[in-house]
């Protein structure tokens, strides 16, 4: 398959959240509620919205950095890379699995490690769901609201404790992101479903090579079922794979994809290819928790 698909934009969905996160100062953890432009739990602590609508709920035990997790440089890469057509593959494959899980509109759904939030977006409007991203960035998370209303943007540290009650959604979603399998595990509800994405051995494999002397990519997809065998059984394993046209702009936003970005040997190559045709390959697998 050859991806040339057009420029999408999501940015607003139906619903409005209801879901309510739990306040994450240490020893608290009771239910927060919305009050005018802050956040607030029965013991006192506040947590303001941003100007573009999200809350940021990190503590300072759940940052080794003081700007953890992308860069503002590496969250505009990904939504150009992926609004310019290359998120579609994927998109529509995470839409497949959507549909094969059995949701209602109205149900909830958590991203975690939602980055910019083009598949939370595209998911919650194609379903009708009660929608909730949380990333550690807060350049990635401030993007997201400002592009995408009616979805719960929250800053978090999604390998530590998620800021919600047990059973809390329907659906969770994990895109080319770590993957905490208890905290995934104890926010799902009964009969719920984990929908992680991975990318394949061959992901950019082209790219990959020619800029920074790399073959295949270990198989994400095995490590993700052992890290998740003691708490999920696996559904469904399936494969999605496009054939797409980077130019030099585009190789540049896949370079600067993740926050550490390229070094600038690699940056130096990537700037000798005028463009170059690219392998995209992902692995998705639909999880059930035991």
């Amino acid at each position: 398959m050859r991806c040339s698909a057009p420029i999408l934009r999501y940015r607003s969905v139906a619903p409005v959240h209801v879901i309510d996160p739990l306040c994450p100062v240490r020893a608290c953890a009771l239910p927060l509620l919305r009050r005018g432009r802050a956040w607030r739990c029965a013991r006192g602590h506040s947590f303001d919205l941003a100007a573009s609508g999200y809350c940021n709920l990190l503590q300072p035990q759940d940052r080794r950095a003081k700007a953890p997790g992308d860069s503002a440089e590496a969250a505009r890469a990904r939504r150009r890379w992926l609004e310019g057509g290359r998120g579609e593959p994927l998109r529509r494959a995470l839409e497949d699995c959507v549909e094969g899980v059995g949701i209602t509109a109205g149900d909830a759904i958590l991203d975690s490690g939602c980055g910019e939030g083009f598949f939370l977006a595209a998911l919650a409007r194609r379903f009708g769901l009660d929608a909730c991203g949380v990333d550690i960035s807060s350049a990635a998370v401030d993007a997201a609201a400002r592009r995408h209303r009616g979805i719960l943007w929250l800053v978090a540290n999604a390998d530590r404790r998620l800021p919600f009650a047990d059973g809390t959604f329907r659906l969770a979603l994990s895109v080319c992101g770590r993957l905490n399998a208890p905290e995934l595990r104890r926010v799902l509800a009964p009969g719920g479903a984990l929908i992680a994405a991975v990318p394949g051995p061959d992901d950019l494999v082209e790219l990959r090579a020619a800029v920074l002397g790399q073959g295949l990519l270990p198989d994400r997809g095995a490590r993700v079922l052992r890290e998740t065998a003691a708490r999920f059984t696996l559904e469904r394993r399936t494969g999605v794979r496009a054939t797409i046209e980077l130019d030099a702009a585009a190789i540049a936003d896949a370079l600067a994809l993740s926050y550490r970005g390229a070094r600038r040997s690699q940056q130096a190559r990537a700037a000798g290819l005028p463009g170059i045709t690219a392998t995209q390959s992902f692995e998705l697998l639909v999880l059930r928790p035991r």
